[in-house]
């Protein structure tokens, strides 16, 4: 009996010590916004989307699998420090969807929004050609409605071309990932 009582205590000594490691590797692997500074061309959020903008994604279960596919158009409007995006999405299904956000650029690197099915506050902070957007969006699946944190990773490539990648959880698990290609319209008239 005294035997497995110590055997038992060197065991959660044991996973104490793994999920310490796990943590501080964690830390050590994570990437802050303030890595970008310098980094060219610089992305500021209502410079890119004033005026029009097409995105094209997909989101990805935890096991790769490509669930749905989608396109947006979205209206930016800029008035000072408030941008409005009105998104309007279009998914492979034939099913639609409109998120209006309400953005307040805070100062040089911090931005704050609203929109109808984001709980709270989303904040962003944006350095050189990268903004890191982090949220919670209420989703209706099937009767329920599930409580997910997305964290956002925006790159802007080229003065018209912005990558977006977001690691969506759900109580601290990966539940996948979604990928966005946005193109400034004038670049897309442009091209043609």
């Amino acid at each position: 009996m005294r035997q497995s009582s110590h055997h038992r205590m060197r065991s959660i000594r044991a996973i104490g010590v793994l999920f310490a490691l796990i943590g501080l590797l964690a830390g050590c692997s994570s990437v802050a916004p303030e890595d970008y500074a310098g980094q060219t061309p610089t992305f500021v959020l209502e410079e890119y989307f004033d005026g029009n903008v097409q995105a094209w994604g997909m989101f990805q279960a935890r096991n790769g699998e490509v669930r749905r596919r989608f396109r947006v158009d979205i209206e930016g409007t800029v008035e000072g420090d408030s941008i409005t995006l009105d998104e309007r999405f279009i998914y492979a299904d034939g099913e639609r969807q409109r998120r209006v956000w309400e953005i307040e650029r805070i100062d040089e690197h911090t931005y704050e929004g609203t929109a109808g099915d984001v709980i709270g506050t989303a904040t962003g902070k944006r350095y050189g050609n990268a903004l890191n957007w982090t949220y919670t969006l209420a989703l209706d699946v099937g009767d329920r409605t599930w409580n997910l944190q997305f964290d956002d990773w925006m790159v802007l490539t080229d003065e018209n071309t912005l990558i977006n990648t977001a690691e969506v959880t759900k109580f601290g698990f990966r539940v996948g990932t979604v990928t966005l290609f946005f193109r400034r319209s004038e670049a897309m008239a442009a091209a043609q």
